[in-house]
């Protein structure tokens, strides 16, 4: 039987509207402390079951995996597997142009602190919580039933950068399954990407912007675009086949330009309208002539990793689109935002109406964007909603 936690008085209203987390101060002080990584029974202070889930030392003590009394073995995961996967079947997501998207997102399938991504035959599990990490092995075996034989060949795992205390949980990165001829090359949308989950951000590839590029798209035809903070370049790629005049991609780091460019040429070959440029992005527009580019995508890593970083990440993501803003051709087309999940999309809003306010210039929202449907969002758990996204006409 699993260790009971009682919460203090008063400290189960967010439980009892299914928000997925209990916070370290929400516990009471004689309640006996498990394992880290443990499943625990949580009780109301008066002993009502509220459900179980996996502890963790931290602000966030616990990550409810049900609100019923609940067994969490190989069948339990089976089941939420088999269900993540039907979902995405329903979306056709798995298809012969497309065989990248995300199977598991934490909260958004009942499943905090575990993210499953697939890229052709191999998927990448992420371990965000002890628990899930406790639990690898019951969660790959159930993988390998759920998945389809032709479409799973490979399970790598990769959580060094996502554990505390990685050095004693033994959670290093590899292959657990597979691995000898994994094609690191998959699909999405017709278009091939090369995705390094061996030392890529994230799992390799953001997985997260799929529909959001494929708007862009539909934009590209004879515009000249930057896509600033490129990464492996996909608003780059997918411009590229919408028609772009040229497309020029910027990132900080030497490496993603590197993959960049391989993924253009994995596409189009030696295409002479992409240019790719290894350089800060503020420097970078500061230096851009106005005028030069009438297609901007702005996609920067979170600003704001924690509340105690919000006034600066607002501040910054004004000063980003200010000097965007500012550059673009008259009539241009802005694609801007936020992946921080501690911004508000109303506090991005904000941010990006003052740079419109200050620039002087006529703006148009034409798309509020948002991340794709294998990203779903708990409606328990407003913060699983962290990418936010605007399309904006500037005359």
């Amino acid at each position: 039987m699993y260790q009971e936690i009682k919460l203090k008085p008063k400290k189960d209203e967010s439980l009892r509207r299914f928000h997925p987390w209990v916070f370290s101060g929400a516990i009471a002080q004689d309640s006996g402390m498990p394992r880290e990584g443990e499943v625990v029974r949580i009780l109301s202070s008066e002993g009502t079951l509220l459900g179980v889930g996996h502890y963790q030392v931290g602000s966030i003590s616990v990550r409810m995996l049900s609100f019923r009394d609940e067994i969490i073995d190989h069948a339990f995961y089976r089941t939420a597997l088999t269900r993540a996967l039907q979902l995405r079947q329903e979306l056709q997501l798995l298809r012969s142009d497309n065989n990248t998207c995300r199977l598991v997102h934490g909260e958004g399938d009942s499943l905090p602190g575990l993210i499953i991504d697939i890229y052709g035959t191999t998927a990448v599990i992420q371990a965000h919580s002890v628990g899930m990490h406790r639990d690898l092995e019951l969660i790959t075996s159930a993988l390998k039933e759920v998945m389809p034989a032709d479409q799973l060949k490979h399970i790598y795992y990769k959580s060094e950068g996502t554990l505390p205390f990685k050095a004693e949980l033994g959670a290093e990165d590899g292959y657990l399954w597979g691995g000898e001829e994994s094609d690191p090359i998959a699909l999405e949308n017709g278009l091939r990407f090369y995705i390094d989950w061996l030392k890529g951000q994230k799992t390799g590839f953001f997985i997260d912007q799929r529909e959001n590029r494929k708007l862009l798209e539909q934009y590209a035809a004879g515009r000249r675009l930057l896509n600033m903070f490129c990464y492996t370049g996909g608003f780059s790629v997918y411009g590229l086949r919408g028609g772009a005049a040229l497309v020029d991609s910027v990132d900080s780091s030497s490496k993603a330009i590197t993959v960049t460019d391989r993924n253009v040429a994995l596409n189009y070959g030696e295409d002479t309208r992409h240019h790719s440029f290894a350089e800060d992005a503020f420097r970078y527009l500061k230096e851009t002539p106005e005028g030069k580019y009438d297609l901007i995508v702005l996609d920067p890593p979170a600003f704001a990793k924690h509340r105690g970083a919000i006034n600066n990440a607002l501040q910054g993501y004004k000063k980003l689109n200010l000097a965007a803003i500012g550059k673009i051709a008259p009539g241009g087309i802005l694609f801007t935002f936020s992946c921080s999940q501690a911004i508000t999309k109303e506090q991005f809003r904000l941010s990006v109406f003052s740079a419109a306010a200050i620039s002087g210039r006529k703006v148009k929202i034409l798309h509020q964007l948002t991340q794709p449907a294998d990203h779903p969002i708990n409606i328990y758990h407003p913060e699983g909603e962290y990418l936010k996204g605007l399309v904006l006409q500037v005359e």
